[in-house]
């Protein structure tokens, strides 16, 4: 599946993109396998395919990603956020929100069923994505990998 074209956004000295070029993976993989609660152990090849396969955003000031989303989607019918994180020396400066915000304004990811899974962060997908629970979550299920 092709990707949509390179989309981005420019707030301030914030860059806001979804250019794959400026990914610094071995910081997404750290922070993924070794700080995250949802991602511990992720081995740098399941990353690297989860990367190559999905719509990565990067929020980046002078170059530096300080944040940091992965989107699964077909573009038309479904999405998933995911691996949504601000650095931990970054956060307190509403980048979350700026990110949350440029994900779901993508053109390409105006879908009918555009889901993502917390912990803790409902009010910021609320808030600034427009996100809330699922309407009818009898109707959903889920198959986990055996083991």
């Amino acid at each position: 599946m092709q990707h949509p074209p390179l989309y981005e956004v420019k707030i301030e000295d914030l860059l806001i993109s979804t250019d794959p070029a400026l990914l610094p993976f071995d910081t997404i993989l750290h922070f993924l396998s070794q700080e995250s609660y949802w991602a511990q152990g992720r081995t740098p090849e399941t990353m690297r395919t989860a990367v190559e396969n999905s719509l990565n955003f990067g929020l980046y000031r002078q170059g530096q990603l300080l944040a940091y989303a992965r989107v699964v989607s077909d573009y038309c019918t479904f999405a998933w956020l995911c691996d949504v994180f601000v650095l931990p020396q970054a956060r307190g400066q509403q980048l979350g929100k700026h990110l949350i915000k440029a994900v779901t304004a993508h053109p390409a990811l105006k879908v009918k069923n555009f889901l993502l899974a917390t912990s803790d962060a409902h009010g910021l997908y609320e808030r600034y994505g427009g996100f809330a629970p699922l309407d009818k979550p009898e109707k959903w299920m889920i198959k986990h990998a055996a083991g």
